[in-house]
């Protein structure tokens, strides 16, 4: 793999990761949707759909916290970098004082 290679796959996978988290969120809603349906036709009770539906939005919320988790781990290596880390100002110069 050449070295001109890497940005534009870097690129298309950080796109992925993004893309990832609204498709997980889609279906673990329709997953969940489709297990309320199945237990409502097998056992007949209605609030066995919603309780379907219950799981299925929980678990799009926990596929965005471990999102945020990650993200945020991500985030906090980067504060760690030197490159990154913040720098007070010192306002000790001399060049302001009155003489």
């Amino acid at each position: 793999m050449s070295i001109q290679e890497e940005p534009k796959l870097k690129k298309i996978v950080n796109a992925a990761d993004g893309l990832s988290l609204g498709i997980s969120i889609v279906v673990a809603v329709l997953l969940g949707v489709g297990l309320g349906l199945l237990m409502k036709n097998l056992f007949g009770y209605q609030w066995l759909f919603w309780l379907g539906v219950f799981w299925g939005v929980a678990a799009a919320i926990l596929n965005v916290y471990k999102a945020y988790e990650k993200q945020k781990k991500s985030l906090d290596e980067l504060a760690d970098d030197p490159r990154y880390r913040h720098k007070k100002y010192d306002n000790s110069d001399d060049e302001d004082d009155k003489y």
